[in-house]
């Protein structure tokens, strides 16, 4: 097995207190490249089996009741040790169990307080429950999702949850830890979602303040142009087609065999130009069209299923997934080259505690009280 403690985060030891799928998401970008990240859950949720989540990847694991006074007194201890702690409660839950940052900071003030939540620390509907949803509704960013004149579509709970949430949480513990650098102490963390959301669709505010971004499904990148969109074949496969440059468009159209099309650069002939493309990719099946512009500057691609995807040759020659207990899984990314591989291994539970502060006598003592897992 390789080193858990290798990769550019070694060293850094972060506390991940059990939450839904961000969390573990932001946890496990940080394990991916080094981090000693240990999950705390509830008692009654860890057991001697691995668990076999892929964001618990590289983790360890323990059971510790933090609605007791000694689970509290346990979990300070091993904040002394930590260097960051990962908490997605709605706000002052924490702060009720003796566990906020101001609780800890007071035994370990260079600790990284990382919150994540899904409306922010403050705010009318901070205390208020959501969903991804909700949080890419309220940014702006939903109602630019889906085709012309059909309904916003959310694209599965990836802009909140996972890039608005759980990134930018990893993204602002490293950035307190480098701030740490200088000044010596510790910084809390708020990252919402809908606040992430909204970042990641900065140009697009910009374009459509502008002029320059119309209605959702209407524009360049949205489904509205012919030269962006995606198209049935002959055997109900799909291809997705980003020929948005002219050299591109030219590659494509000259491999298709296809001449007296519309002038893409009409806006009011997109609608004929999108119609006799499909007509055209119905024509071949998907597998044909790959052959077809295999190696070729067209950007024509197949779309592939989360089951084909590891096998495409590009894929499978970079390594880009690997399968650990039997899932097949995206390698860490970004990839930093010459580092260590890391350990993908499942999440196993962490019985001695002594290098996190608690030694094994006060170990055992928590354990016969049920209070450790």
């Amino acid at each position: 097995m390789p080193d858990v403690h290798s990769g550019p985060l070694a060293g850094v030891r972060v506390l991940e207190l059990a939450g839904l799928a961000p969390g573990p998401f932001a946890g496990m970008m940080l394990a991916d490249h080094g981090a000693e990240v240990l999950r705390v859950d509830r008692v009654k949720a860890v057991s001697d089996r691995p668990r076999g989540d892929v964001m618990d990847r590289g983790k360890r694991t323990i059971g510790l009741d933090l609605k007791s006074p000694e689970g509290v007194a346990a979990f300070k201890e091993l904040a002394r040790h930590a260097d960051v702690v990962i908490e997605v409660f709605r706000p002052g839950v924490a702060e009720r169990l003796g566990i906020g940052p101001g609780d800890l900071h007071a035994v370990n003030e260079r600790l990284v307080y990382g919150r994540m939540t899904g409306w922010g620390q403050d705010g009318p509907l901070a205390s208020t429950a959501g969903h991804d949803i909700d949080y890419v509704a309220i940014s702006g960013v939903l109602s630019m999702l889906g085709r012309a004149g059909d309904r916003p579509t959310p694209p599965i709970n990836i802009l909140g949850d996972f890039a608005g949430g759980g990134l930018m949480l990893a993204y602002g513990v490293l950035l307190a830890l480098f701030e740490r650098e200088r000044t010596g102490k510790g910084r809390v963390i708020d990252a919402a979602m809908v606040d992430g959301a909204a970042i990641l669709f900065s140009m697009f505010y910009q374009a459509a303040q502008s002029g320059h971004w119309g209605p959702r499904g209407t524009n360049l990148l949205d489904t509205g142009a012919p030269q962006y969109d995606t198209y049935e074949t002959a055997d109900g496969g799909f291809v997705a087609v980003g020929s948005l440059e002219p050299q591109f468009w030219d590659a494509m159209v000259s491999l298709m065999g296809l001449t007296d099309l519309p002038d893409r650069n009409d806006r009011a002939q997109w609608p004929a130009l999108k119609a006799r493309l499909a007509e055209e990719f119905g024509k071949r099946t998907r597998a044909e069209w790959e052959a077809l512009f295999e190696g070729s500057d067209a950007c024509v691609s197949p779309v592939l299923s989360m089951a084909e995807a590891p096998h495409h040759p590009h894929n499978a020659a970079r390594g880009s997934f690997v399968e650990v207990g039997g899932v097949t899984q995206p390698v860490p990314a970004p990839r930093l080259l010459g580092a260590p591989r890391p350990d993908l291994s499942p999440a196993t539970r962490l019985t001695d505690l002594s290098g996190w502060g608690l030694s094994q006598e006060e170990a055992d003592k928590l354990r016969g009280q049920g209070v450790l897992a």
